[in-house]
């Protein structure tokens, strides 16, 4: 593999979790940077294992990933971002309500949702003569920066539109799961 093509396998992996991080910082009461950071290494682990999983796996789940992933990830994007949605245009929610961090469980999957194409990348990968760590491990990284920046640019885009960031931030899930299952990412 071409030298190049690998940092920007790793770049180009991490933008689906860049754009759920804008929307997940959006959604946060003033998120701080160190759950910024949090958030960033649980989508960056998250997206560096499925890769792994994906290689390990090779030629025996490789249709089974390409079939079903971008339905799963649809899906499990949908409803968070529905749910999302919701919660930005529940009349009785409060600013002070605002959440300042989200539960860990809600991180990971959504994390799990944008990372089903690193399986499949991976599952790529183990027919390519690549280091599957290395590939892994700059998947991890770069998810990490991606998420954690744009969880700090969620606040800003959460201190400028207030409530309605949440359902802007659900509708940008949605979008994302759609461009998951058109098989653009």
């Amino acid at each position: 593999m071409n030298p190049i093509a690998l940092p920007l396998l790793a770049l180009s992996m991490s933008t689906d979790a860049f754009a759920v991080a804008i929307c997940k910082g959006a959604s946060l009461k003033n998120p701080r940077f160190f759950e910024a950071l949090r958030m960033g290494l649980i989508f960056g682990l998250i997206e560096a294992i499925t890769p792994l999983i994906g290689w390990l796996i090779g030629n025996i789940a490789a249709p089974y990933v390409d079939v079903w992933g971008h339905w799963i990830a649809f899906a499990l994007l949908v409803v968070l971002g529905l749910h999302m949605f919701y919660e930005g245009l529940n009349p009785c929610r409060e600013e002070i309500e605002q959440p300042s961090r989200h539960s860990f469980f809600k991180i990971a999957l959504t994390a799990f949702g944008t990372s089903i194409d690193a399986m499949a990348v991976g599952a790529s990968l183990a027919f390519s003569e690549v280091n599957i760590f290395l590939a892994a491990g700059l998947i991890g990284l770069a998810t990490t920066v991606m998420v954690t920046l744009g969880v700090m640019l969620g606040r800003v885009v959460g201190s400028l539109f207030g409530q309605k960031a949440e359902c802007i931030g659900g509708l940008t899930l949605i979008a994302v799961g759609v461009w998951i299952l058109s098989g653009k990412f």
